[in-house]
């Protein structure tokens, strides 16, 4: 996937928001980059990740994305995570694409994300519908199934924006919701 496939794919789950947001799971930045461009220059996306080697690609991306400022940060997103110069802030929104799939309690991770939010923050998900589960995709949250983990997070108004076919099998969905 291209940074433009996936602006294309989140766009209507992000919206005309703004402020600081996190990409959990950020791997080596598609998605942040994407999330980047479609806040602007003057908002923050916290790049989160738990390996090293994609934290390194994304702090080389911190110093020539246009959009939003990236900061890159290692660290586990099933875990709470202290995201520097923000403090006890509430976030206005998360992203967590093709990352969720690889957590065994997605609610219980979920719900702690969604404590972070401010009131009116999304939540956003990809994931894969009709995917088996496997080495890449462990944990599978169908589509069908996104509703029901938001509400059991705290969330309303869960929907599904955009899909498309995946190159691995299955189609690709992005999910939003809102804490209320």
């Amino acid at each position: 996937m291209e940074t433009h496939d996936a602006i294309d794919l989140i766009r209507d789950a992000v919206g005309d928001g703004g402020g600081t947001w996190a990409d959990l799971g950020a791997g080596t930045g598609i998605f942040t980059r994407a999330l980047a461009s479609l806040l602007g220059a003057e908002n923050t996306v916290y790049a989160v990740d738990n390996d090293a080697g994609a934290v390194d690609a994304l702090r080389k991306l911190s110093t020539r994305t246009s959009g939003a400022r990236v900061v890159p940060l290692i660290a586990d997103f099933t875990r709470p995570i202290d995201l520097p110069g923000l403090g006890d802030a509430p976030l206005d929104g998360i992203l967590i694409a093709n990352a969720l799939h690889f957590v065994r309690d997605a609610s219980g991770a979920l719900t702690r994300l969604v404590s972070r939010l401010r009131s009116g923050g999304r939540a956003i998900v990809v994931e894969y519908d009709r995917r088996e589960t496997g080495r890449w995709v462990p944990y599978p949250i169908p589509a069908a199934r996104w509703a029901a983990l938001a509400t059991s997070s705290g969330l309303v108004g869960a929907h599904i924006t955009a899909r498309r076919p995946s190159m691995y099998a299955g189609d690709l969905y992005v999910g939003v919701a809102t804490k209320p």
